[in-house]
């Protein structure tokens, strides 16, 4: 849980870094703090018919914590991020997830993450060092020097989907199918652990309802769209590599609101 006065602080540093001519959008580095101040300590909750005021951290849900928590722990990882830089090495954070690679010995790395343990005692590092390591929804491996990732499914997730006799627009039941096809095609790195999450995604289809002919049209509605039709004819590691890399690297939807973000901070800030 993040200290209030130490949050406050890290946002105050933030504000100043990133704002343009003082302000943060619309909003002056004075404005923010003030609003900043007013919701963390004008946080109250009811227990057993008593009130009670929040003094550490921020509530759970709320757009603000979430934010504020986000420029607490950026500010924190600075030392691993430049650690990573300096070594050539991959340092990706996603909200309380952190993943790293390293070619340095365990005991040299533990070390690292000493330094971060010692560095913020609200911070708490349950590091797992392997070859073999499941972040957010992928596996990533090291096979002899190369990374190979893909799909991470928990244990304990069930193949539930939208219904296809939900009364949905049925725009919504053919994106469902694109968009699960797109993000194993972008995850998976070897056509052989595509073609199973294929699998997995055509039983969870058929498991929720859509005829066969619906799913195989939009199999080849993905395929014909991002011209690589030839991977339903046969299962080619060449041409699945280069829809692979093509997907990789074409901007999300949220990439390209950020990029139009980045073109204007003043009309479209970036926080708050």
């Amino acid at each position: 849980m993040i200290p209030r006065d130490g949050a406050l602080t890290a946002l105050a540093r933030f504000c100043v870094k990133y704002c343009y001519q003082g302000k943060i959008g619309t909003f002056t580095v004075d404005h923010i703090m003030k609003m900043a101040r007013l919701i963390l300590d004008t946080n109250y909750f009811a227990y057993n018919d008593k009130y009670y005021k929040q003094i550490r951290g921020g509530a759970m849900g709320s757009a603000f914590t979430q934010v504020l928590a986000n420029i607490y722990l950026m500010e924190w990882e600075q030392d691993l991020i430049e650690h990573q830089i300096e070594h050539h090495e991959v340092y990706r954070g996603y909200i309380d997830g952190i993943s790293m690679t390293t070619n340095k010995s365990i005991d040299e790395i533990n070390v690292e993450l000493e330094k971060a343990k010692r560095k913020d005692i609200n911070i708490k590092i349950e590091p797992t060092i392997s070859k073999s390591v499941h972040y957010l929804d992928i596996t990533i491996t090291n096979e002899n020097g190369q990374l190979r990732t893909y799909m991470f499914h928990k244990p304990t997730a069930e193949p539930y989907i939208l219904p296809y006799k939900s009364d949905h627009p049925r725009h919504m039941h053919r994106n469902i199918v694109y968009a699960a096809l797109l993000r194993a095609a972008r995850i998976c790195s070897h056509v052989n652990d595509f073609n199973s999450e294929c699998v997995r995604i055509d039983l969870s289809l058929l498991l929720n309802g859509y005829p066969p002919h619906f799913i195989t049209q939009q199999f080849n509605r993905f395929f014909y769209l991002n011209n690589r039709l030839s991977i339903l004819q046969q299962i080619n590691e060449q041409v699945y590599s280069r829809l692979h890399h093509n997907l990789l690297y074409q901007p999300t939807l949220r990439e390209k609101k950020f990029q139009a973000m980045m073109e204007d901070p003043i009309k479209t800030p970036l926080v708050l």
